[in-house]
């Protein structure tokens, strides 16, 4: 009887290889079906690939050096026309070549 339910175990066993086999091949299955769900879902929405934020986010804190330091250059170049003193015709003010604007009576 030895060889009856060695054989019994064989067979259970080769079965039971069998079922894991499946089991992890409907596992890929899920898998690639949930997978593809996602995608087509978040496709669906309006959402930025990481690549592209990552661009815009180099160029937006670019873009605020760049401010930063204009702002920087405008305010010395302010302080150092307001502490220049006016002297003679060097320093007077131009006269305005806009004509100022006449009124019209009622």
């Amino acid at each position: 009887m030895t060889s009856g339910s060695n054989r019994i175990l064989d067979e259970l066993a080769k079965l039971m290889t069998d079922a894991a086999g499946a089991a992890q091949g409907v596992q890929r299955e899920v898998e690639t079906a949930m997978r593809s769900q996602l995608e087509r879902l978040l496709n669906s929405m309006d959402l930025v690939k990481r690549e592209e934020f990552e661009a815009v986010r180099d160029m937006a804190i670019k873009a605020r050096e760049e401010n930063d330091a204009l702002s920087a250059r405008l305010e010395k170049l302010e302080n150092s026309a307001s502490k220049t003193p006016a002297s003679g015709a060097a320093g007077a003010a131009k006269p305005s070549t806009v004509k100022p604007a006449t009124q019209k009576k009622p």
